[in-house]
């Protein structure tokens, strides 16, 4: 398949690489031949040097007869004309990342279709989003949502003290007999194990739990974590990310949210736009500033400046302050472990939301949604159960699946169970499976008619 990638960042590097690992003709087109030329160096993909707003350097890069182009630049009107462009030079399928709420927004004045787009993607609001989530489940890592809320997957470091230390998951299950959680994926360091009974839980690995949203509360107490309420928040940084977060914690039931800022006129123009935060000018590494304006007397630090090492020194100096629950925005992966290991809570990345995009558009039509946790080197597929496939033959104990594979849920009609050994799965049920990606061809043939 051809593919295009607008947009030689952070971001469209992380794209080529996937769609590269996946072994897809990938060209990368970007106006800096020094950004192509790291592109090169680490990828086996083609670079085109030009805008990607121009139809001539579209259709050097072979727009006409492309499965799929992705406009990932920092210039949203530069993604909008790409897509445009390529979907009148007969590329199949584009997806726009937009960062303005307004053109993204659902009530936008032009629509989608008017641009000529398939897909427009969010990152920043996706990332806010993410971090709303872990605020209000602070006894959690991650959290993702699965089947429209109906089911979610909650990370959870083990601590020192946690009482499941030691256990084997058989052992767990033993102790604490449940049909609606469900042990799916563990990270210990770098590696993540799709785990079988034997699997033993050890300090520090972070525990992936499937559960209906009422049994959350169970999942925590049993492995040892407490669900405190958070109250007082700070925001370290203006960025579009802190600022749409600003936006949505003020909408809730907090006491204070402070944020701050270190370039005064970007903190005076915050300022007018929060309305119910408490913007401060001042550095975000300034450590008497941070103490006297309350860090430690916070239930949660954010810390989302662009900066990410920034953003590792505000939550360590948080926690060394005795805050509870600390959230980092972080792009690079390698520092997702690391972060872990240090004893931060949270890590969010938004190359994750377009990562997700991409998968999605390469998968079958009968894949309907793809999840993506930092960290966590398996995907999560919303897959549908074809008639006549292998999955559907039998209960799950009885089939031989894929190797790396394991079904955390199944969305039967309007309800949704965790998956167990006597689970069948129907065809048109749709079920949340966790897959390294040497598997996924495997797994989607295992739901494919035969």
């Amino acid at each position: 398949m051809r593919a295009i990638v607008v947009g030689a960042g952070e971001v469209g590097f992380d794209v080529a690489r996937l769609l590269a690992m996946e072994e897809h003709d990938v060209v990368v087109i970007d106006k800096d031949d020094d950004a192509l030329a790291v592109v090169r160096e680490k990828l086996d993909v083609m670079t085109v040097t030009g805008n990607g707003t121009s139809a001539d350097i579209l259709k050097r890069a072979g727009a006409p007869s492309a499965e799929l182009l992705i406009a990932v630049t920092t210039i949203d009107e530069v993604n909008i004309v790409a897509c445009m462009l390529a979907s009148r030079l007969g590329t199949r399928s584009t997806i726009a990342r937009v960062r303005s709420g307004e053109l993204s927004h659902q009530e936008s004045v032009l629509s989608n279709e008017d641009f000529g787009i398939d897909t427009v993607i969010h990152p920043e609001e996706a990332a806010a989003a993410e971090v709303e989530r872990l605020i209000r489940r602070a006894g959690a890592s991650d959290v993702v949502t699965l089947a429209e809320g109906k089911l979610h997957l909650v990370g959870l470091r083990l601590d020192e003290d946690s009482p499941v230390l030691g256990y084997t998951l058989e052992q767990l299950q033993q102790e604490h007999p449940s049909p609606h959680i469900g042990v799916m994926a563990i990270t210990r360091g770098i590696r993540t194990i799709l785990p079988g009974p034997a699997d033993t839980l050890r300090k520090n690995d972070v525990v992936f739990v499937a559960a209906q949203p009422k049994h959350v509360p169970h999942v925590l107490e049993v492995m040892g974590k407490k669900d405190h309420r958070i109250e007082h928040i700070m925001i370290i940084g203006g960025s579009q990310v802190a600022a749409r977060v600003a936006q949505r914690l003020s909408a809730g039931r907090y006491r204070q949210i402070k944020l701050v800022e270190e370039d005064r006129k970007r903190a005076q123009n915050l300022s007018e736009l929060l309305g119910g935060v408490l913007v401060i000018h001042g550095a975000p590494t300034d450590i008497d500033l941070l103490v006297m304006e309350g860090m430690p007397d916070m239930d949660a630090v954010v810390a989302l400046t662009d900066d990410e090492e920034s953003n590792l020194v505000s939550c360590l100096l948080a926690k060394h302050l005795g805050v509870r629950k600390t959230v980092a925005l972080l792009s690079k992966p390698a520092y997702i472990p690391i972060s872990q290991s240090i004893g931060l809570d949270s890590a969010v990345n938004m190359k994750l939301t377009v990562s997700r995009e991409v998968i999605s558009s390469l998968r079958g039509q009968h894949v309907m949604s793809v999840a993506s946790v930092p960290g966590l080197d398996a995907e999560i597929l919303e897959i549908e159960a074809q008639p006549r496939s292998a999955v559907t033959r039998a209960p799950l104990e009885e089939l031989t699946l894929p190797k790396d594979m394991l079904v955390a849920g199944v969305h039967h009609g309007k309800s949704v169970e965790i998956a167990t050994g006597s689970t069948r799965i129907a065809a048109g049920d749709r079920a949340f499976v966790f897959a390294r990606q040497s598997a996924l061809a495997e797994v989607e043939s295992f739901f494919s008619r035969p």
